[in-house]
């Protein structure tokens, strides 16, 4: 069995992209460890990002990150109502049906939903 459980991508603020991954995203705090920089965060499938503090001369290299929900249209809705700002609304792209937004260091974040990807 080969499952992808752990993933680090650096940041240049840990405490705004903590706090955008929590309150945006809504993963969970599993960890921090504050002499390292790194704070360990859970999606409710318990798959883990890690957020690594680097000087603020490192770049987002271009990682975009998939992240499935229930519904795309309805969580861009109620997203949006929270004053959420994204790239585009749902709509078909090259990888499939869903939403664009970027964190804080310019990481792309893509939304979709297994029924939308199905039926679009």
């Amino acid at each position: 069995m080969l499952k992808l459980d752990h993933l680090r991508i650096p940041v240049t603020d840990l405490a705004r992209s903590r706090d955008w991954y929590t309150r945006t995203l809504g993963l969970t705090v599993e960890f921090e460890v504050p002499d390292r920089r790194s704070v360990a965060l859970q999606d409710s499938d318990d798959f883990t990002v890690f957020l690594q503090e680097v000087p603020a001369t490192v770049q987002a290299n271009g990682c975009a990150l998939w992240f499935q929900v229930t519904d795309v249209d309805a969580t861009f809705a109620e997203w949006s109502g929270r004053g959420v700002a994204f790239a585009h609304g749902p709509q078909k792209t090259y990888w499939g049906y869903g939403v664009e937004l970027r964190d804080p260091d310019g990481y792309l974040i893509r939304l979709w939903d297994t029924r939308s990807m199905k039926e679009r």
